[in-house]
């Protein structure tokens, strides 16, 4: 199992495009998101991420090179993991609760938790409203486009972001995590994941297949 030391940085008053600078600053490293867990989907595009935390937030940075992007879900809580996407599932809490934040190139969101696949609670439009976001490819949403694409996004996601729990402070804890890359519809489809997935199919709710976050 992964495990990934998370810095703890001030970011008052910053701005969700000066992320990248702000890691640059602090010098935090890029991690890759390079497993195939499934032989029938051997395609890996370069993607990367790399994460710190303030008081009351997670920062988040992607970086990515593919064959192809889209961004053909408009609106938050959609189909964002049929476009070229990316994702951070954790388990902040004690009661088996996990989230799914999935992000498309547009920064085009889709939030939810529960303890399963199914019968998963989707968060309010206030709550994703809540996520500061920033996509290098602009904010707007397109068909595929084919070529080789480098594309960016920076999310600042306040611990509201966890609606089924009121969370004030995970400095010093210990979390449960995986960070994903997919794009179902694309003309490559592709599930590559940070920690290791060990089930027969494409499968990113497996919370037992999850690394784990050390928070300054």
């Amino acid at each position: 199992m992964k495990e990934l030391l998370v810095k703890k940085v001030s970011a008052a008053g910053l701005s969700v495009d000066s992320l990248p600078a702000l890691f640059d600053e602090e010098k935090i490293a890029f991690q890759p998101i390079d497993t195939v867990n499934w032989e029938e989907y051997p395609y890996r595009p370069e993607v990367q991420f790399r994460i710190a935390h303030t008081a009351d937030a997670f920062l988040l940075h992607y970086k990515v090179r593919e064959a192809s992007v889209r961004a053909a879900a408009g609106c938050d809580n959609g189909r964002v993991w049929e476009d070229a996407c990316v994702e951070f599932f954790s388990v902040p809490g004690r009661d088996g609760i996990y989230y799914n934040i999935e992000c498309n190139c547009a920064g085009t969101l889709l939030i939810a938790a529960g303890q399963g696949r199914e019968g998963r609670q989707q968060a309010p439009q206030a709550v994703l409203d809540g996520v500061k976001r920033w996509a290098s490819l602009g904010r707007e949403s397109f068909d595929e486009r084919i070529g080789m694409c480098a594309w960016e996004v920076a999310l600042l996601i306040p611990y509201s972001t966890f609606f089924l729990h009121d969370l004030h402070s995970l400095d010093g804890q210990i979390i449960r995590a995986n960070f994903y890359k997919c794009g179902d519809n694309l003309q490559t489809p592709h599930f590559l994941s940070w920690n290791p997935i060990d089930l027969p199919q494409p499968d990113f709710h497996c919370p037992q297949h999850f690394g784990t976050l050390q928070l300054q």
